[in-house]
């Protein structure tokens, strides 16, 4: 994002996940945002305002009759980009259902034009509940995003759906619907993401792989999030929290993701395949290699499939929209143009995202630096950004093909 630092109202309601929005703020404050906090009183209950004063920097409103000379739900909610609330309790949901305004966290959402996250936590009971899933179904009816909880531990022993998402995801998707404000919306549509590195074993303990972290991918599913998209995210050995509100499915090998993307690109709009897929495999031995004094295996590589290729070669009618990925140690700008423009050809996709990774310098970062090229002939150089922009521009290139 460019400009100005986006700017989050953070909403807090009253439930045990209120210690989470610490931390939400604190990963928003790490990505650059201005932060306001709104606490209804039940919330103070579980954490002091002086937590999230000191955190944001910036007074915490709590109250309908604080900043009475600017009208303090009508600035607030004026200021910000986007409204993310977390936790979002059954209560506040059902309140804001029934259009009532009766503290300020309640009275901003009514008054906001800009993107509004709620992020549920409860008991896995109170989220089953038939009010609540009416209360979800008529807020997404009126354009909020409502996204579904993580299934897990939740107070005492219980466990189960309505656990509040990780707090990094929940700020990448603040982040990114700040970043898209009323613009292209894949509301309906829905998007697969591939994202880590594959691994072909070739002994029970060893295997050929990557250096991908997933981060890329991950940033392109919480953007794609944030659109409003049904998600699908295909990951081979990612080390990151879930994206909040995306369905998860987790593979190790090639074999293993391209059963799953061919399987969930069926139903797609788009497919992304950001990760970085083993171009090579080897037939595994059933025991441990042992070592031996001056020798060394000797691995027969055989060449993978190519699965991008392979989707493009048996789509219908332009669907899915396929983008691939070219991970290509080329430093100069047109010779990467070049490579990006020939696996373009090749593959067969509609866009192709290049970046150079000379030096192993992008994997596990935070950001990068990349060639989008449509094969409209368009190209859009994104210099050094964080990932969450480059998520937001590829979204954008689906969008504008969708639409």
């Amino acid at each position: 994002m460019t400009g100005r630092p986006p700017s989050v109202l953070l909403g807090v309601t009253g439930g045990i996940a209120a210690y989470k929005s610490a931390e939400v703020v604190r990963r928003l404050r790490d990505l650059g945002c201005d932060v306001t906090v709104a606490a209804t009183p039940s919330a103070l209950a579980f954490v002091g305002e002086a937590t999230w004063a000191a955190l944001s920097g910036k007074p915490v409103l709590t109250s309908m009759w604080q900043r009475a000379e600017s009208v303090g739900h009508v600035s607030a909610a004026r200021a910000a980009d986007v409204v993310l609330v977390a936790p979002a309790t059954a209560d506040f949901m059902a309140r804001i259902a029934a259009g009532r305004s009766d503290d300020v966290l309640s009275a901003i959402v009514l008054m906001a034009t800009v993107p509004v996250v709620l992020a549920p936590a409860m008991h896995t009971e109170m989220w089953l509940n038939a009010a609540t899933a009416d209360n979800v179904t008529l807020l997404r009816a009126r354009g909020m995003l409502v996204l579904e909880p993580d299934s897990g531990r939740l107070t005492g022993p219980d466990s189960g759906p309505g656990r509040l998402p990780a707090p990094q995801s929940l700020a990448d998707i603040a982040y990114c619907a700040a970043a898209a404000g009323p613009g292209l919306s894949l509301h309906g549509r829905k998007v697969v993401v591939t994202a880590g590195g594959t691994r072909e074993a070739w002994d029970p303990v060893r295997w050929l792989g990557n250096r991908s972290s997933g981060r890329m991918g991950y940033a392109i599913a919480s953007a794609a999030v944030a659109r409003g998209a049904e998600v699908v995210v295909i990951a081979a050995n990612v080390d990151l929290p879930d994206v909040a509100g995306a369905r998860t499915r987790r593979v190790g090998s090639h074999a293993e993701l391209e059963s799953a993307v061919t399987r969930e690109a069926e139903q797609a709009d788009a497919v992304v395949m950001a990760a970085a897929v083993a171009d090579f495999t080897v037939p595994a031995q059933a025991a441990k290699v042992k070592k031996t004094a001056g020798e060394a295996p000797v691995l027969h590589l055989q060449q993978t499939s190519d699965i991008l290729a392979g989707l493009a070669r048996d789509r219908g009618a332009g669907r899915p929209i396929l983008i691939g990925f070219a991970a290509e140690t080329e430093s100069d700008p047109e010779a990467l143009n070049r490579r990006a423009a020939d696996k373009l050809a090749a593959k067969g996709c509609d866009v192709i995202v290049a970046n150079d990774v000379t030096g192993a310098a992008v994997f596990g970062h935070d950001r990068a630096s990349v060639l989008i090229l449509d094969r409209d002939g368009s190209r859009l150089h994104i210099a050094d950004e964080p990932k969450l922009d480059i998520g937001g521009a590829v979204c954008t290139a689906i969008a504008e093909r969708l639409h």
